[in-house]
């Protein structure tokens, strides 16, 4: 009997939405080891000179002008991508589509990206049998992302499911999964032995994330933080951007023996178990990392659209809450130096994170639409 095949279409806007499609796909395996998946970022494999210098573009206005991104975002808030893009994209960029998804017979094609979703959609309304399932890797549900091709929407919250159906999605289509984390971060690591592996401290510790682009800006609050340098530890964590890690460790504020300033990793799980706080950019996957850890998070600098509704949700979850002056700062490293109040906050978070997320539901939900 052939074993079912699962393709997994994202793009390279943000690392989040192949990071999604990265954990689901594990997921699935770790679940059921028969299924073969395969991800792929689709414009970059169809056009891998075009696209990267598209994705570099979009890179520097989010981090240059946000509040255009921020503008574009909510003028189009309501808006599917409409006929005429969608035959732009398809001929730019995706011409080839429907011969690897021919090639590669799926039995299931999973977007975690608007754009491929946009593709997808256009290929089954000219006749593609196909079952597509658009898993939305944010708190909030832009028209984007809405196509009625769509078979199946998994996404993160009743509020997103709200949404869809004030887009017209049937409720029918609409799960509510929460955003797929990899398996890494379904378990808990042992505190000493990641202290050991990346040389740390037995101190209170917080870790600084600017996403996999490594956006962090300018922000003082970040450079603030590092006065408690001398009682708490901190990891900066740059994702890949090599330029900001240069500046950063060419600064004497940052050269400390309890300050580690990395790049990009794949033991972010281990990290958010070693330490106390999180601050972070509200991308969803971070967040939705962050709340399966149960670790407290503050937000900063977030990019207008859908990093404010993360911002929001979490927020009004009690996860964590907004990092805009020194006395929030002041308020968190004081208390993650009290270990009993410290430990019981985040036992607090794992209680509500058992009531509210689940990071199993997604692939299990993706393995009943392969049945």
């Amino acid at each position: 009997m052939r074993k079912k095949r699962v393709l997994l279409l994202s793009e390279g806007f943000g690392s989040g939405h192949t990071q999604a499609a990265h954990a689901l796909a594990a997921g699935l395996r770790q679940l059921n080891p028969d299924i073969q998946t395969r991800v792929m970022e689709l414009g970059n494999f169809l056009n891998p000179v075009l696209g990267p210098l598209i994705i570099s573009a979009y890179r520097k206005t989010v981090s240059k002008q946000p509040k255009m991104v921020g503008l574009m975002y909510r003028s189009n808030y309501k808006k599917s991508l409409n006929r005429f893009m969608q035959l732009a994209l398809h001929r730019m960029f995706y011409t080839h589509t429907s011969q690897v998804i021919s090639q590669l017979k799926p039995d299931l094609v999973i977007c975690t990206h608007p754009v491929p979703n946009a593709v997808v959609s256009r290929l089954k309304r000219l006749g593609l049998d196909m079952k597509l399932c658009t898993v939305i890797t944010d708190y909030d549900a832009h028209g984007s992302w809405v196509n009625q091709e769509v078979n199946n929407f998994l996404v993160s919250s009743s509020l997103v499911k709200d949404k869809l159906i004030n887009h017209g999605v049937p409720e029918s289509r609409i799960n509510v999964t929460g955003i797929p984390v990899h398996p890494h971060f379904w378990k808990t690591y042992d505190k000493a032995e990641i202290r050991q592996q990346f040389g740390l401290k037995e101190l209170p510790t917080v870790l600084i994330m600017g996403g996999g682009w490594g956006l962090m800006y300018e922000d003082s609050l970040l450079e603030y933080m590092t006065e408690w340098r001398e009682r708490v530890q901190f990891i900066f964590c740059v994702g890949n951007n090599d330029k900001v890690k240069e500046k950063m460790l060419a600064n004497p504020r940052f050269r400390h023996e309890n300050i580690r300033v990395i790049g990009f990793t794949k033991e972010v799980s281990k990290l958010m178990d070693v330490a106390d706080v999180l601050v972070t950019k509200p991308g969803g996957m971070t967040c939705t990392e962050g709340m399966s850890k149960g670790i407290p998070m503050l937000f900063y600098e977030p990019i207008p659209g859908q990093e404010e509704q993360n911002c929001e949700y979490f927020i009004q979850g009690g996860f964590g809450e907004m990092l805009e002056k020194t006395e929030t700062v002041d308020k968190w490293m004081k208390m993650i130096q009290q270990p009993d109040i410290s430990s019981q906050y985040r036992q607090a978070l794992l209680n509500k994170r058992n009531e509210e997320y689940n990071p199993l539901t997604c692939p299990k939900a993706v393995l009943q639409l392969l049945q």
